[in-house]
């Protein structure tokens, strides 16, 4: 059978993806209402209980340098069963962190959790799909992500104001035992990769074996792009209450992921079949104008018009800089370049938000997202300069 005509919608397809939603939601639907529950638990500070959130960035980031290092030779199904125990275990234990030190040590016990297994389902994914239809398929897959970004937020920021805390953790700690359960029903068909066992020592310390040099350049670019989204993502709920939007800023993601879910398809077969310049170029751009808009708002529907534009740019070049990521990479360093990409959005979504906090509060939230448009426009030039001019061809994405 051509290979263009194989079926995506495969089994394994289907419940990695459905694994990646249920981690994501989990994450999301914590990641708006962990630092509220610090606050009003345990008294915490501002500050405080801006680390009770941030740290669980930190620990995804040291599970996805260690899982990209091991991930090839113990093989991505081996990994995601352990990101799973780690993660369903972290879930659990939120019942019994009785105080601020075992919170802050469950939430980057949790955080490695979902690092381990994230990068798995990223790497399966990118091994069971065709080559020929890898940014159709990523583009897919992603959507379990952008899903989650939604669905999160909206139900934690909910669930938060009609019930309590208990309620909310026990919905998480469901989800994360559903997804550990639907594990045995993948089969994870792939090759482990042996050492070469002459050169193991040799090659230990080596910054290879950590980071894949040739997904730098769009990690780097994915890095801006992610510092930009986490404006959004931490601080739109107080911008909205600042410019008497707050009904319409409880649908934004609702929004964003609408847009995205009717865009990918096409967005992810376009890649395919014309390159990545073709989605790249018009995706930050338009990402650029959401961020301009954004920093204008005076009234919900314009709100939510920005939150579509950011849908459409964003989510959509998100996807299509993963499936550069994997480009050409051999199959025994698909795990390392996922590892990469993900540490670099990751560091963008984790410590953006604190560097722009500080913008926030000395210079107001709609000068930060009209500063953030300059970020996404630095993007777009980047791309041009390290990535853009290459022209990938599209069965090579």
């Amino acid at each position: 059978m051509d290979e263009q005509q194989q079926n995506l919608w495969t089994k394994d397809f289907i419940f990695i993806s459905v694994i990646n939603f249920f981690l994501m939601l989990v994450m999301y639907l914590l990641i708006v209402t962990i630092a509220p529950f610090a606050v009003n638990e345990y008294g915490a500070s501002t500050s405080m209980a801006g680390l009770v959130s941030g740290i669980f960035i930190i620990g995804t980031l040291i599970a996805r340098i260690a899982t990209g290092r091991i991930i090839g030779k113990v093989g991505s199904k081996k990994i995601l069963f352990i990101g799973l125990v780690v993660s369903s275990f972290a879930t659990a234990f939120y019942f019994a962190a009785g105080t601020m030190p075992l919170l802050l040590a469950n939430r980057l016990f949790h955080g490695m959790g979902l690092g381990i297994a994230s990068t798995a389902t990223g790497t399966m994914v990118a091994q069971i799909i065709p080559q020929s239809r890898r940014g159709e398929g990523i583009g897919y897959f992603s959507m379990s992500t952008v899903l989650a970004t939604a669905v999160g937020p909206f139900l934690g920021i909910y669930m938060s104001q009609h019930f309590e805390f208990t309620i909310l953790f026990m919905l998480c700690l469901a989800l994360a035992i559903v997804g550990l359960i639907l594990f045995f029903f993948v089969n994870g068909n792939e090759k482990v990769v042996e050492p070469v066992v002459e050169d193991t020592i040799k090659r230990s310390f080596t910054v290879s074996n950590y980071i894949e040099v040739k997904a730098l350049p769009i990690a780097f670019i994915t890095l801006l792009a992610g510092i930009a989204y986490s404006g959004v993502l931490s601080f739109l709920s107080f911008y909205a209450i600042e410019v008497h939007v707050v009904k319409a800023a409880s649908f934004f993601f609702l929004v964003y992921a609408v847009v995205v879910l009717l865009s990918r398809p096409f967005s992810g077969r376009l890649l395919d079949e014309k390159g990545a310049n073709v989605i790249v170029y018009p995706a930050l751009l338009i990402f650029a104008v959401g961020m301009f808009v954004l920093s204008g708002v005076h009234s919900g529907v314009m709100l939510l018009v920005a939150g579509a534009l950011i849908g459409l740019g964003f989510g959509n070049f998100q996807s299509c800089a993963q499936a550069i990521a994997l480009k050409g990479i051999p199959v025994e360093r698909i795990g390392v370049a996922t590892s990469t990409f993900y540490i670099f959005l990751d560091f963008g979504f984790g410590f953006g938000p604190y560097f722009l906090g500080n913008i926030a509060t000395t210079m107001g939230y709609s000068y930060m997202y009209l500063l953030l448009m300059g970020v996404v426009v630095v993007a777009f030039i980047a791309f041009a300069l390290l990535v853009g001019r290459k022209n990938a061809l599209p069965e090579t994405v």
